[in-house]
This record gives structure tokens, sequence and C-alpha cells, in this order.
């Protein structure tokens, strides 16, 4: 399997990134490093997170109050979004 993000997905991802660096230097990073321990259990184990809206499955992340949101698609961990667990409900990382 290999991880594949979708454009919006990534942009969230590099935003979140920057916006932890602003707040104190190699905070972003520290949050990358998160985010890519999330994403090695993944292809360990992809069926690990529980599905949680149709075929939409929730990863979140250790340390930060952000969840990544993917499917399962032939042999790919298709990244839909890096969503900060603290926005508003409303703004769902996916059309339901």
């Amino acid at each position: 399997m290999k991880i594949v993000y979708i454009d919006r997905a990534r942009e969230e991802l590099d935003a979140a990134v920057a916006w932890y660096e602003s707040k104190r230097k190699g905070l972003g990073f520290e949050f990358l490093d998160s985010v890519e321990e999330a994403l090695k259990r993944l292809l360990m184990f992809p069926e690990l997170c529980a599905v949680c809206y149709d075929n939409f499955r929730r990863c979140v992340i250790k340390r930060f109050p952000y969840s990544i949101f993917y499917t399962l698609e032939n042999q790919d961990i298709v990244i839909h979004a890096v969503f900060n667990s603290r926005c508003n409900p409303d703004d769902r990382p996916f059309e339901i």
C-alpha cells in the first residue's frame, strides 16, 4: 500500500505545519513527525481505525488535536483531510 493525498488534504497539512511553526520554531516539524508516525501505523495496519462515516476512517494524531480522514482504495490509503478537531463540527472534512 502507499499513501496518496488529495490536494485539499495536502494543503491542510501544509497549513497546519506552517501554523505550528509560527507559534514556536520546530513545533511544525514536531507536528509533522506525529502525522508521519500515524501514517506508518496505517501502512502496517490499514484497517486499524474504525469507519466513522460511509467508507471514511478517522485516525487521531497523538499529542495534537488533529485527525486524518482516509479511505482504502485498491492498494492505496487515500488521505482526504487533515482536520483540526477543535474546529466547528459543521466544517466537516467531507460532504455528508
